[in-house]
């Protein structure tokens, strides 16, 4: 790295050199100065990381500039099969207002209608609609009373309805606004009285409602050929926690726990049952499970371009270049490569590898008595010796048409996690963490199958389970869903 004009690095390490052939510095003072140099090197290597070069947000990155489209000979708007949502006129409007023409303004002569110009406007009118039950009481001779029965449901002299859980629940865990603001909403625009707790017991409501859709989402999670699995941290009552994605294109299931590791993978149940490819960014613990991997190449990418920029890598430029060639070939052969076309790109990938130990080699093994251990290596040559040892895993979107190139569908599945734990800052307690995690794991899940949240939550709270759900061979022989 260059700050101006001085090459950062080299003059690191010509200090470092100086402090190893010093002999008249005490070992305090040497140590000292060690230690300094490392808070140095940890603050540079700090500095040039955004989001391109890193796992960083772009929301973090300093100036932060549009990248320009690149240039494609498709016309601008929605293309051909684009399904749009351009406002169009009904056939059988509410109301039907009729202009009739001022004949007054007319010169005088003979008219007939011969038709009508059609223009709607469409608009809201937020009204509540009260329902009142009345059970009739009879009395035989003996004075004994006998009362209708009421609907299932219709518990109390006065309670809300399905559609005020459904709308609630929506804007609390879908749309993540605040207890307090959805009272307010509630309030003045329906002219409903909704307290805070009240939406809490909606959601915990929900959360109880979906007990077996929990039992359903992981053993369907299990047998998927490809599940993608990542998580990130979130705040729960000041306390740094996990929450766990395990996902795949119609499925998805959140978890929350106190650990990041294997514990926390075990309690889920998931992964310990799966047998088929496992797509993660490669922390560790993910390889105790599934029967293969697939590493995640967009995290790749970004790390091949933090040890171009701040390491000066020439390797690493060519293998950022040669991952993106790939993937682009992989596309324009339909989604898999040609066993020969695989085994060629297998080659360069193999021979740019070989190339990059030259210009990346690894650390010479300790010298002298009492030194131990495995010797610290640059984060270029760990990248490196990563791609080396874990090159079928690295590859194998090439020529399984099953696995994408990077793990993107468990970071999109997070995404919107994030934005929660921004608006509300943190959970308040490890049971509203995971009422939200079961409520958007079913939410997630009927979006990727075709249902919107509100039509999700609606056959919810009315005791009716999706069609994708009764379907499924997960639910053969499962009383719950009949």
């Amino acid at each position: 790295m260059t700050l101006n004009n001085i090459n950062v690095e080299e003059t690191v390490q010509q200090v470092a050199n100086l402090l190893a052939t010093e002999q008249g510095l005490s070992p305090a003072l040497k140590g000292s100065l060690e230690m300094l140099l490392l808070l140095v090197s940890l603050l540079l290597n700090r500095l040039g990381l955004n989001s391109s070069n890193s796992s960083k947000p772009p929301s973090t990155d300093p100036y932060r500039k549009k990248q320009p489209r690149p240039a494609s000979d498709r016309k601008p708007g929605g293309q051909p099969g684009h399904v749009g949502v351009t406002l169009q006129q009904v056939a059988d409007p509410d109301i039907v207002r009729e202009i009739a023409v001022d004949r007054s303004l007319l010169p005088s002569g003979q008219y007939r209608v011969v038709g009508h110009e059609r223009r709607q406007v469409i608009d809201l009118d937020i009204t509540t609609v009260v329902t009142e039950w009345r059970a009739e009481i009879l009395v035989d001779a003996q004075g004994k009373r006998y009362v209708a029965p009421f609907p299932e449901g219709v518990s109390r002299p006065v309670q809300y309805g399905i559609g005020v859980k459904v709308q609630a629940v929506y804007m609390s865990q879908y749309q993540m606004v605040p207890y307090n603001r959805i009272a307010e909403h509630f309030l003045e625009q329906m002219h409903v009285p909704v307290s805070a707790g009240t939406v809490v017991n909606f959601n915990q409501d929900a959360f109880a409602r979906l007990a077996f859709f929990e039992l359903w989402v992981k053993q369907a999670l299990a047998g998927e050929p490809v599940v993608h699995v990542d998580e990130t941290g979130i705040n729960v009552g000041g306390t740094r926690c996990w929450l766990h994605n395990t996902s795949s294109k119609g499925l998805s299931y959140f978890y929350a726990h106190t650990k990041r590791g294997g514990e926390a993978l075990d309690a889920i149940g998931i992964l310990p049952g799966f047998h088929g490819v496992l797509c993660h960014d490669h922390w560790k613990p993910y390889f105790q499970y599934g029967r293969n991997h697939a590493l995640c190449n967009a995290h790749h990418l970004r790390e091949l371009e933090r040890a171009w920029e701040q390491d000066g890598q020439q390797w690493a430029q060519r293998m950022n270049a040669f991952l993106k060639e790939a993937n682009q070939a992989v596309h324009d052969a339909g989604g898999c490569l040609g066993a020969a076309t695989a085994a060629q790109y297998r080659s360069r990938y193999r021979e740019l590898l070989k190339a990059a130990e030259d210009e990346c080699p690894a650390p010479e093994p300790h010298q002298g008595a009492g030194k131990r251990g495995r010797v610290a290596r640059s984060k270029a040559r760990n990248l490196l010796e990563r791609l080396q040892r874990f090159e079928d895993d690295v590859l194998r979107f090439m020529e399984d048409p099953r696995v994408p190139f990077s793990n993107n569908q468990a970071e999109n599945d997070l995404r919107m996690i994030k934005v929660q734990q921004k608006v509300s800052g943190c959970f308040r307690s490890m049971d509203g963490a995971q009422t939200f995690c079961r409520i958007r794991s079913y939410v997630s899940t009927c979006r990727k199958q075709g249902l919107t949240a509100s039509e999700a939550l609606r056959l919810l709270f009315q005791g009716k389970w999706p069609a994708f759900m009764t379907a499924s061979p997960v639910s053969e022989g499962a009383e719950w869903l009949r």
